[in-house]
């Protein structure tokens, strides 16, 4: 465990540069995120998005003198299934690679657990990519089951997908 638990608050523009980084650390994140500077403008744009939908929780962990060390995001969905039941999905999970295996990781899913209990989810989902078994097992060691095979469709940009 980290000496002393990483505080974990919502993420606020002025850390969108760490997050990008945190996003781009790794093999899969290197090759489809743009760590630049200045980041391209569809970083702020999504953030401006997120950060004014009240469904939607960018959240960051840092350490004591202001490093951002973890970022996830955490989006609540009401669903007509499940008689109206609200679900909690966790995405864009990244850990600072100086900090995995300190706790960091588990301080801040804990954290979004009980987040989702407060806004009354009955479910919180999560998907993690194949390449990252490290990911799957750690998220296996929190609770979460492999219950469902999930799909995804990629999409053009629509400047393409108009040619």
């Amino acid at each position: 465990m980290p000496s002393s638990p990483p505080s974990i608050r919502p993420a606020v523009r002025a850390d969108l540069t760490a997050i990008v980084g945190l996003l781009a650390d790794d093999e899969l994140g290197a090759a489809r995120e743009r760590y630049e500077n200045p980041l391209p403008d569809s970083y702020l744009r999504a953030f401006e998005a997120i950060d004014s939908d009240s469904n939607n929780e960018l959240v960051v962990a840092e350490e004591p003198n202001g490093s951002v060390i973890a970022v996830l995001q955490l989006t609540f969905t009401p669903h007509i299934a499940h008689q109206g039941g609200w679900r909690a999905t966790i995405e864009g999970v990244r850990v600072a690679s100086s900090h995995r295996g300190t706790g960091v990781g588990r301080a801040v899913f804990e954290w979004a657990i009980e987040r989702a209990r407060v806004r009354d989810c009955h479910l919180v989902q999560l998907t993690t990519d194949k390449q990252r078994p490290d990911a799957k097992r750690f998220y296996e060691t929190l609770g979460f089951v492999s219950s469902h095979e999930g799909m995804k469709l990629r999409l053009p940009p629509r400047s393409q997908s108009a040619a």
